[in-house]
């Protein structure tokens, strides 16, 4: 524990509440603000009326789109509170949103256990390391399996996940919890709504099963604690906040996840959650140093939580709002910022100033005027600030790294439906892009029409909802199309040289490039495309290096197949001229840009498709048909295994290009008892077949 135990920063909790679609995510939040007091009535998604479900498709639909940002107070703790997305097309949401937490709560079904994206958002909270508690719901189902559940996340998840308290009764006779750390049981009132806690003994028929458990939590902490492993190796009696140090201690360093359970629907067990992300999840204090790079050098620079160490912030996410305009949330990693103050955008070089600074309560908006090292918040009239960006206090040159966005799979062509919307829609699809980084605005050479991109058909349909809405903009829209990709599978080198008279002065240059396939390593440091150069200044001097990289790189954005994007290139400059009188930067760029073109027709080029982690959980009598159905679909099955007593899952990669209209697909194999989940993998070549039918269809030749 820090030893700055008196500072504000320790009396902070930044979580984020993550888990599968329909685990119940947004009915813990709604339940953990009740019984903090800042709810006076609990709301329900199957209302419509939650209260961090705030936008109209989230409560027709019953899911959570947008992350929600709320706070409340728990034991003397400020808990900030994200309640993030649970459907895989909107795990953007999810992903920028673990970047800035100090810790997570991971919500899981008592009856479904570990769904696929459970595992999705488990593994992005891995990418950040994390810290997080586990809280198993829904144990007033029928089928419900604490032990199972637990099981299933201790062999896909993590081994370090352990019970700090378990369930009093199975299905509707759940109706309490002990706690292993007191060794105490504890009840909730039905008719109080659970605020009324009542704390018994252990009911006899629970005390060998209690005492079990506690001694399995007892050697998985003890080692964190002095006090705790020498009154635990000495047999001598062993405190409870000895426990609790230890635990939090663990949890920390991601040596241990505190696994809970409850119902929140039925009110039961929430407070012990709470009591749990105060006691056991880190305050800003309690994490190691954020690590910064620096820009010209890329040594690192850590970021100490402190109020009065200089500006460090990081904006993560980008929101239209229809009253106050473009709201941008910030995470403090240190100092202090006020309300009118500036400061200064390491990405762009812009200053801008804060014209207000908001604490926002879901839809709601507080006014503040200052924000400090470990808060977040939401700031008004910043034109240049985009998601992902570092801001200063200008003091230090300093780059926090950038978030991880999956590359869109799905298009669909848009148009007006008027003349008069065509300015509308083009206004308002540049607002959503620049809110939303999985969703992509570009026009299609061949046929002029505006096409949008986005992570799956759910994420579109929501897109074209919302221009409707809140944009009062009227819009037809496609079928939607599978968003290729090209890359080359041979080296190539090519020599162009610009030169001609403009405006009646002479324009020089001469580039020599070699295109080639990126090698297994490059590929599994997630770059799209590499640019080095091996040119002597004497050649090319080095003001021309960068343009030359620029114009290579995006010349990649128009593929020789079918104009898409180029990916998995290594891009070397090897040669080259230039003279002191007529060379310039255009120039230069012209040339790289010919060079790169003509490299990459001579580079065997190939088109990519986007392969999609399909995940069925289907009834055994049914599993012979799905599998068969996913082979016809060209899929790859990788994992096959039990689920529950009666179901089976099977995970497989199969093209995107196969699956639309899945959904009906899969309900006529299985009478409707079958559930799937659709999440992109990777792109990957297309065989020969699917290629010819690709460019027959989208260039008009065989």
């Amino acid at each position: 524990m820090s030893s700055d135990a008196d500072s504000p920063l320790q009396r902070i909790r930044n979580i984020g509440i993550m888990a599968h679609i329909d685990a119940g995510k947004t009915t813990t939040t709604e339940r953990i603000l009740y019984y903090a007091g800042f709810l006076h009535k609990m709301g329900e998604v199957h209302d419509g009326n939650a209260f961090t479900d705030w936008m109209d498709q989230e409560r027709e639909r019953g899911i959570t789109i947008t992350s929600a940002t709320v706070a409340c107070i728990w034991n003397d703790k400020q808990i900030n509170i994200i309640d993030t997305p649970g459907h895989v097309d909107f795990t953007a949401e999810v992903e920028r949103c673990l970047r800035v937490l100090d810790g997570a709560v991971g919500v899981f079904c008592g009856v479904a256990g570990v769904e696929p994206q459970s595992e999705t958002v488990w593994h992005q909270a891995d990418r950040y390391k994390v810290p997080r508690i586990v809280y198993i719901n829904k144990l007033d189902r029928i089928g419900a399996d604490y032990e199972r559940v637990v099981q299933m996340i201790n062999e896909r998840l993590s081994s370090k996940a352990k019970l700090v308290n378990i369930p009093i009764g199975r299905e509707d006779s759940f109706n309490g919890v002990i706690d292993l750390i007191t060794m105490k049981a504890w009840t909730f009132d039905p008719l109080t709504l659970g605020s009324e806690l009542h704390l018994e003994d252990i009911p006899a028929e629970l005390a060998d099963t209690a005492a079990k458990h506690r001694e399995a939590l007892l050697e998985s902490v003890a080692e964190y604690d002095d006090q705790l492993i020498n009154a635990y190796l000495e047999g001598q009696e062993i405190k409870p906040e000895w426990i609790r140090r230890a635990i939090r201690k663990a949890t920390i360093s991601n040596q241990f996840i505190p696994v809970l359970c409850g119902s929140s629907l039925k009110n039961k067990g929430v407070q012990l959650l709470l009591d749990a992300i105060c006691d056991f999840l880190p305050s800003p204090l309690d994490m190691p140093p954020h690590q910064g790079f620096d820009p010209q050098t890329n040594d690192p620079v850590p970021v100490k939580p402190d109020p009065n160490a200089p500006l460090v912030g990081l904006a993560f996410k980008v929101q239209i709002d229809k009253y106050v305009g473009k709201l941008v949330y910030v995470r403090l990693y240190s100092g202090t910022l006020k309300k009118g103050a500036s400061f200064y955008n390491q990405n762009n070089g812009k200053k801008e100033r804060v014209a207000r600074i908001l604490q926002m309560m879901s839809n709601r908006k507080n006014d503040l005027q200052e924000l400090h090292a470990g808060d977040i918040g939401a700031f008004v009239g910043c034109r240049f600030l985009s998601t992902g960006d570092t801001i200063t206090d200008g003091s230090q040159d300093i780059l926090l790294s950038k978030m991880h966005f999956p590359d869109s799979v799905i298009s669909i062509a848009i148009e007006p439906k008027t003349k008069a919307d065509e300015e509308s829609l083009k206004e308002a699809l540049q607002r959503l892009e620049e809110e939303d980084p999985t969703f992509k605005v570009h026009t299609d050479k061949d046929s002029g029409q505006t096409l949008i991109s986005g992570m799956g058909e759910l994420h579109l349909e929501v897109i074209v909802d919302r221009l409707r809405r809140e944009f009062n903009v009227a819009a037809n829209v496609g079928n939607p199309q599978v968003s290729y990709k090209e890359t080359i599978t041979q080296s190539a080198v090519c020599e162009e040289t610009f030169q001609r008279d403009m405006n009646g002065k002479g324009s020089y240059a001469r580039v020599k490039l070699r295109v080639s396939p990126l090698s297994p390593e490059e590929l599994s440091k997630e770059r799209k495309n590499i640019f080095v150069s091996s040119v002597s200044p004497e050649k090319i001097p080095s003001e021309y290096i960068k343009p030359i990289e620029e114009a290579a790189l995006n010349a990649l954005n128009d593929g020789p197949l079918i104009n898409a994007n180029v990916e998995r290139v290594r891009l070397e400059l090897i040669d080259g001229d230039h003279n002191p009188v007529d060379s310039n930067e255009l120039a230069f760029r012209i040339a790289t840009s010919m060079a790169v073109n003509k490299a990459l027709r001579e580079a065997s080029p190939v088109i990519m498709e986007p392969l999609m982690l399909l995940t069925v959980i289907a009834p055994e009598e049914f599993v012979g048909d799905v599998i068969a159905d996913i082979n016809a679909k060209r899929g790859k099955i990788s994992v096959m295994r039990r689920h529950n007593e009666y179901q089976q899952e099977v995970v497989a990669d199969v093209p995107l290009s196969e699956l639309f209209g899945y959904a009906t697909r899969i309900r006529s194999l299985s009478q409707g008892r079958a559930i799937y989940s659709l999440e992109f993998k990777t792109y990957e070549i297309s065989p020969a077949q699917v290629q010819t039918a690709v460019l027959r269809r989208i260039r008009g030749y065989a």
